[in-house]
């Protein structure tokens, strides 16, 4: 299985309201000791001008902006 590495970006299910979206991974690998979860912060196709929201142009991707607001840790599996 692919490991998420930093500064990708990931589809990530963020449950029923977030639903299916893309994400960008901020974790570094994790070791045994430590949990298995990423660190991501969501894109949104909708911002709101907000000085927390990073506009990036990532292939294959709509326009939008990543929401730092939003950060979440969402398990590997």
């Amino acid at each position: 299985m692919p490991v998420a590495k930093r500064g990708e970006v990931w589809l990530a299910d963020l449950g029923l309201a977030a639903k299916v979206r893309p994400v960008l991974i901020l974790s570094v690998p994790y070791s045994d000791s430590d949990y298995a979860l990423h660190t991501v912060v969501p894109h949104t196709t909708s911002p709101r001008g907000s000085d927390f929201e990073v506009m990036l142009t990532v292939k294959n991707l709509r326009e939008g902006a990543f929401n730092v607001q939003g950060l979440l840790a969402v398990p590997t599996a």
